[in-house]
């Protein structure tokens, strides 16, 4: 990835955005592939979610031989100007040191991609620092947003370059032979910034979206809490369903790591390659990419729900059903990884399983009520 030039600017603004259209995956293939479990030697729906989640991967990949042999973690990395506010244990330069590790391999996800053999990119796209750290690729736009208890965190151009920027991505990694990808962040304040883009876009009270992060007292969460109420109220970002009331929201409170998250949603769906979520930041992430280019959600596969409140709240809204429950809350990709080895292991069965007819036995039959 380190090859790719960083890309101009140009005309890449919310009319670009506005005007891009996806196709839904075939349903064709997605019949078949749930046909074809069906023959492997097991009761019907043995493999519960996992039968519907691989269907979904060969249905956006267009084939019933789907393939996740190649796969990575794009993990977006940017700093929040709303950490001045005091709503984070850390300070910004932490961001910069887990990146670091990340470039290293020596971080969280990189150990258990290790695992897998996935492959991880962190992407330095708004991280406060002006060092070039060797294995990751660059494509800041600014060194963090600006605090958004004073100002939008971000201008139109900048958010538009941040989604398009994880289109481009997308792209690149498909050219490269990837074939599922998964998201991942880091950015201290990350949280403070995804509860109030999830509160914005729910048209809820910032306390039903809020949790602790890294770990706040309660008077650390009431003041997250109401720094992200009076920024929804101050830029009065009353969601009415919209396109360019979700990209506002995703301007004026969000952040450059969730613009580059959401591009990496809609370049999934663009690319046609299925992209695994993470937790809470890539749940929001997701749904504003969803209400800003409908139809990318078709593209999404859930992971894990995380302890963060807001997290079932955006996957009842996405429709997405997780099928890890462990109260996670580490962020960097760590649950989609984990999702990513659980679907090695579907599509083992689903592509080399023992079906009825070698093992001569007769199929079981589904039967209409």
């Amino acid at each position: 990835m380190e090859c790719l030039e960083k890309p101009a600017w140009n005309d890449k603004t919310w009319e670009y955005i506005k005007n891009l259209k996806i196709n839904p995956p075939s349903q064709a293939i997605y019949g078949q592939i749930l046909k074809n479990w069906d023959s492997i030697a097991k009761p019907l729906d043995g493999m519960g979610h996992f039968e519907t989640l691989t269907a979904r991967i060969g249905s956006i990949q267009e084939t019933e031989q789907a393939d996740i042999s190649q796969k990575a973690v794009i993990i977006m990395c940017a700093d929040n100007g709303i950490v001045e506010e005091g709503i984070s244990q850390s300070g910004q330069e932490v961001t910069l040191a887990v990146m670091k590790n990340m470039a290293g391999q020596q971080s969280s996800v990189g150990k258990m991609a290790d695992v897998i053999k996935a492959d991880t990119i962190p992407v330095d796209i708004g991280v406060n620092c002006e060092e070039k750290v060797p294995g990751v690729l660059d494509r800041k736009i600014r060194m963090g947003t600006r605090n958004f208890k004073t100002e939008s965190a971000m201008t139109e151009t900048e958010t538009a370059f941040a989604v398009y920027t994880g289109i481009e991505i997308v792209g690149a990694c498909r050219e490269k032979g990837y074939r599922i990808l998964a998201t991942g962040e880091m950015g201290i304040g990350n949280t403070t910034t995804s509860s109030a883009v999830t509160a914005a876009l729910l048209g809820c009270d910032a306390a039903e979206v809020t949790g602790r992060g890294a770990g706040l007292s309660d008077g650390k969460l009431l003041h997250k809490q109401q720094i992200i109420r009076e920024a929804i109220e101050k830029y009065d970002l009353k969601y009415q369903g919209k396109r360019e009331e979700a990209f506002r929201i995703l301007r004026t409170v969000g952040g450059l790591d969730l613009a580059g998250l959401a591009g990496v949603c809609i370049g999934g769906a663009l690319y046609h390659v299925p992209v695994v979520l993470d937790g809470f930041i890539s749940l929001a992430a997701a749904l504003a990419a969803e209400e800003m280019v409908p139809g990318v959600k078709a593209y999404l596969l859930p992971s894990h729900k995380g302890k963060e409140p807001g997290s079932q709240m955006l996957l009842d809204r996405l429709g997405l059903t997780p099928v890890i429950y462990g109260a996670m809350a580490l962020g960097e990709g760590t649950g989609a990884v984990m999702m990513l080895a659980l679907l090695d292991m579907a599509m083992q069965v689903y592509g080399a399983g023992t079906t009825f007819s070698d093992m001569q036995m007769k199929q079981y039959e589904r039967f209409q009520e």
